[in-house]
């Protein structure tokens, strides 16, 4: 009998787990991959890229942040384990109601955002569309504007990387900027240092694009078109004087992906500002500053 019950217990214990991920249908027919972990104020994770998936956050911090949210990993559409619209709307739009729609589809009332790098844009068109749905928000080496973090900090470090006397010129418009910025992917690439833009150590990349193998089919679709997309370039840095909810603002002394000091131009009215000497990837350089800092945050806003 007792046999019995513990292969019972651990069958509920498999189903649970197993019922952690979720398959959420968008009102416009998309499949979005969620998966719930964790206990503690719900807190969405939003993440960059564009279309880097959860993952990557899960498997390397979902540790700590199961100890203190009731995390909802959830893959964009067009990314990851999520499908693509039939119609192909990418927009910043629809995105950001995928998010709102997965919040009501989960019955959460209000929950935290957590992004990293891109995902910060998306957090403040989230909260700008729907001010109730967002207690709060901690962003994790966040852009508010991709034209400031490439023009002042991407561009000039991949030109000193690659040894150019003077950082090449920033145009003005998104689409050539992108298009300097993949020439200068193709160099940092052929000389195998496109890791120092990120991290410190050539490893921790690896670890993380080691990642993308572990799970089948992975959907780019995304990927392929956002930075093309004007919408995604807006410049959402004059905005947050009005973001009236406690955020944290962790950004990296040798970031060059968002840029040490793209903080300056960002005015939450209660921001909590900590940084660390790290790159783009704090979860894998320095847990210990990441994890005070969170904890720091939740317990001043006493969320």
């Amino acid at each position: 009998m007792r046999k019995f019950r513990l292969a019972a217990l651990a069958m509920l214990f498999i189903f649970s787990v197993k019922a952690q991920e979720k398959q959420i249908l968008t009102s416009d027919s998309v499949q979005l991959y969620v998966n719930v972990k964790g206990k503690g104020i719900p807190c969405l994770y939003i993440h960059g890229g564009p279309g880097s998936g959860s993952y990557w956050m899960e498997k390397f911090f979902g540790d700590y942040l199961e100890q203190h949210f009731q995390m909802v990993y959830l893959d964009q559409r067009g990314v990851g384990r999520s499908s693509s619209p039939a119609d192909k709307n990418f927009s910043l739009e629809r995105i950001v109601a995928d998010f709102e729609e997965v919040r009501e589809a989960l019955g959460i009332k209000q929950w935290l955002t957590l992004g990293h790098s891109f995902g910060g844009i998306l957090q403040m068109a989230y909260t700008e569309q729907f001010p109730a749905s967002t207690r709060g928000m901690l962003m994790l080496n966040c852009t508010l504007s991709m034209a400031e973090s490439f023009c002042n900090s991407w561009i000039p470090r991949a030109s000193e990387f690659l040894g150019m006397e003077k950082p090449a010129a920033c145009p003005d418009e998104p689409n050539e900027i992108l298009a300097k910025m993949i020439t200068l992917i193709q160099g940092l690439r052929g000389k195998d240092i496109m890791w120092k833009m990120s991290v410190a150590l050539a490893e921790n990349e690896h670890k993380l694009d080691a990642t993308y193998s572990e799970i089948p089919n992975w959907n780019n679709d995304f990927a392929a078109v956002a930075l093309g997309m004007e919408e995604f370039w807006r410049d959402f840095r004059k905005q947050t004087v009005q973001v009236k909810i406690p955020v944290l603002f962790f950004y990296g002394h040798s970031d060059w992906m968002i840029g040490p000091e793209h903080y300056k131009g960002i005015a939450f009215p209660h921001m909590m500002l900590r940084s660390s000497n790290v790159g783009h990837l704090p979860f894998l350089e320095s847990r210990a500053d990441l994890e005070k800092a969170i904890s720091e945050f939740l317990k001043k806003y006493k969320l």
